[in-house]
């Protein structure tokens, strides 16, 4: 399988971030892995790897819901407003543990969000985020 070229995962969470950098590492799915703690840096991550785009510009997003500062559903809204030519190129989704049915519908509304996954993250959920979205499998799927 062809890795994409950079996959940004924003989570506060430390030990979910360490987890899923990991996992991907392991199965060899992105060339890059970046890190955004919460929805600000992610913003800022994707302001210097895509304004203009770099390889480093992510493929894929994994998005946490929840977190302090900037949540997922603040950073979508911002997201919007970010001057990427190649926004529909991204895929975005939502990593979580639950999720409010206001804020299903909200994310729905902003209709930026590719999937939702629950956490924990799998090879089995990145394999079918891969096959969905980018046509792709892992070689032992």
């Amino acid at each position: 399988m062809t890795p994409l070229p950079c996959i940004l995962l924003v989570d506060d969470d430390q030990t979910n971030n360490f987890l899923n950098q990991s996992l991907l590492t392991r199965l060899g799915v992105a060339e890059q892995l970046l890190v955004a703690l919460d929805g600000q840096q992610a913003l800022s991550q994707l302001q210097q790897h895509c304004v203009p785009p770099t390889p480093a510009c992510p493929a894929l997003i994994l998005l946490d819901v929840n977190m302090p500062g900037m949540n997922g559903i603040q950073f979508l809204e911002a997201y919007q407003q970010l001057p990427l030519g190649q926004q529909g190129a991204i895929v975005i989704v939502m990593l979580t543990t639950s999720l409010h049915p206001r804020d299903v519908d909200r994310v729905q509304q902003l209709n930026l969000v590719n999937g939702f996954i629950n956490k924990p993250l799998t090879a089995a959920k990145i394999n079918s985020i891969l096959s969905q979205h980018f046509g792709r499998t892992l070689p032992e799927a």
